[in-house]
């Protein structure tokens, strides 16, 4: 499974490129707004940082808002990805920006009928929300197990990027069910490290080394 990291944070993508783990990054609009600086400076920077995919999404609504828009994200560095709302405009601009060799990310899924949409489309990856469904009580995990198998059906390169991570659960059970990506905040990243017998066990072995220096 690739990593990616969710955020527009320069900081937080050297600390987590640092790890050597990072597979590459999703930004949005709103996550870009957080950040002082200008948002395509702020991009490029990002792409010089991590070699892998970098998300960047348009603001337009229509098609052809979308593709220019799309087409000129994509001079900022070659691995910047376009993404692209689920919409019907959305999906015509997918399709267009896919003929001109453009990858595409198709965000906010929020169904497996969406992301059969988006892969027939031919976005390069797909990007099903969890945590807002389990929000509004329906399980995100579902989606994914669908959106895995559907793909697997009719062996569709759209990697399934699964969104909306909010706790290591999601991503253990994404893992297992073979989604191809999952994108986390930095908080998600370092949680994944974290088991309290892990740290229970590093005191006990360091408690014990120091009794073996005071002998002496």
């Amino acid at each position: 499974m690739k990593f990616f990291i969710d955020t527009a944070d320069v900081g937080e993508i050297r600390e987590a490129s640092e790890l050597g783990l990072l597979d590459g990054v999703t930004t949005n609009p709103s996550l870009l707004s957080q950040q002082s600086g200008d948002p395509i400076e702020i991009l490029r920077e990002i792409t010089k940082i991590v070699d892998g995919p970098v998300s960047a999404e348009v603001t337009a609504t229509d098609h052809e808002g979308m593709v220019r828009e799309g087409l000129a994200l994509r001079k900022i560095a070659e691995n910047i990805v376009v993404k692209v709302p689920m919409t019907l405009e959305g999906i015509k601009a997918i399709r267009s920006l896919s003929s001109e060799n453009v990858p595409t990310n198709c965000t906010l899924i929020f169904s497996s009928a969406q992301a059969l949409m988006a892969a027939k489309a031919g976005a390069t990856f797909a990007s099903p929300f969890v945590g807002r469904l389990d929000d509004i009580s329906q399980d995100g995990m579902e989606l994914i197990a669908q959106c895995v198998r559907i793909y697997d059906n009719y062996d569709f390169a759209t990697e399934v990027l699964v969104a909306s991570v909010r706790h290591p659960i999601h991503l253990q059970q994404a893992a297992l069910m073979g989604a191809h990506v999952a994108t986390m905040p930095a908080k998600v990243i370092g949680q994944l490290a974290k088991h309290p017998l892990t740290d229970i066990g590093l005191e006990r072995f360091l408690a014990d080394w120091e009794k073996v220096k005071n002998r002496n």
